[in-house]
């Protein structure tokens, strides 16, 4: 691998949904940038046979109310930290799923990625405990060695989705051999149509100690996925690849314009190319706010030969989606708009997450 070291609905709530659609205006965005409206161009009809969404969502800590004495979750039980609870832990829940609801408007959408789950444990909560139970969504997890205990997982519609393999990355970074962070997944699986399907699932190291300091990180991740994605191509040339997450980058960083060599013209694409659908939007939307500015932390990232119109599968419009829809944003003191939150520091708001989703379609022939 190639490292450069830089120097540190059908279903519930389907009604309620359809009317939150009405109207909804988009959060206002800091230093010029503005909201893509989801009310512009979500689709929220049936998708059947001939499409399938995909849908990417940090869930902002999604841990449950029990102490892991193998991990540092103490910040989330019920009698210290954050004072994290039942009560909230099953609000958090129905307000996941009912966000996952919204997204797929009158069809669930077919494969889902999440980001900050602190186990198996609540993703089957997620799955057959809430809004989501009718559903029939199955799970891919594994334990990772992040010191907090989040990983990234899948849930997926067999129906739609039919799983071939799945495979977890693990992070070892040779200049930081003590280092612990999520692994990167590698869901393998066939669609409707019978052809194969590559989604590649991240949370990269994040900024926290300097985002000088831990871009060599960042780097490494970028490195390896391309590393296996080129693998990939070599083995077939037609390969379709999705690679989303949030990345802790913006689209113009290093990580990912050198780091993962993403194109950022959509003009003589090769089918091995890999190109970024957030790009182009960089300044006038955003995943994530953070001191009233909002960034692109969480995208999709796309072979080449899923924006050809002849290729057999193709994304829809060739571009992918922020769900940002009203409830949730908030407006903070300033004025300025960010995620409606779980936790503002010690403060429990009772929001749904601190990232807004992302979601594609992908048209079958």
């Amino acid at each position: 691998m190639r490292f450069r070291l830089v120097l540190f609905l059908k279903y519930l709530l389907l009604p309620c949904t359809l009317l939150m659609l009405n109207g909804v205006k988009a959060p206002l965005v800091a230093q010029s940038k503005r909201a893509f409206l989801a009310s512009e161009s979500f689709d929220p009809s049936p998708r059947n046979d001939s499409r399938v969404r995909l849908v990417f969502y940090n869930v902002e800590n999604l841990f449950d109310y029990f102490d892991d004495s193998l991990t540092i979750d103490e910040e989330f039980l019920p009698n210290q930290g954050r004072y994290w609870s039942k009560t909230r832990y099953q609000d958090k829940l129905n307000k996941i799923a009912k966000t996952l609801i919204a997204i797929g408007g009158w069809e669930a959408p077919a494969l889902i990625g999440l980001c900050e789950i602190e186990n198996r444990y609540v993703l089957e909560s997620l799955t057959r405990f809430t809004q989501l139970k009718n559903i029939g969504y199955e799970i891919i997890h594994q334990d990772s060695r992040d010191r907090r205990g989040i990983d990234v997982a899948a849930i997926y519609r067999p129906d739609k989705f039919e799983l071939l393999d799945y495979e977890y990355y693990r992070l070892n970074f040779p200049f930081d051999p003590e280092s612990r962070t999520r692994d990167i997944l590698h869901v393998v699986g066939r669609l409707p149509s019978k052809d194969t399907l590559h989604y590649i699932i991240n949370h990269w190291p994040s900024k926290f100690g300097g985002a000088f300091e831990t871009e060599p990180k960042r780097i490494f991740a970028a490195e390896l996925v391309r590393d296996k994605v080129d693998s990939l191509f070599t083995l077939n040339p037609e390969s379709h690849v999705v690679i989303t997450g949030d990345f802790n980058d913006e689209p113009d960083e290093e990580s990912l314009i050198e780091g993962l060599r993403v194109k950022t013209e959509r003009e003589s694409l090769q089918p091995t190319d890999l190109f970024n659908l957030m790009y182009e939007n960089r300044f006038i939307t955003g995943t994530h706010s953070f001191e009233n500015r909002w960034s692109i932390l969480d995208q999709f990232i796309v072979s080449g030969n899923l924006l050809n119109k002849t290729s057999s599968t193709n994304i829809l419009i060739g571009e992918a989606r922020i769900f940002d829809l009203k409830w949730l944003v908030i407006e903070g003191a300033t004025g300025a708009t960010r995620p409606y939150r779980t936790y503002q520091g010690p403060k429990y708001l009772g929001g749904y997450s601190d990232h807004l989703p992302i979601y594609l379609d992908l048209i079958l022939k």
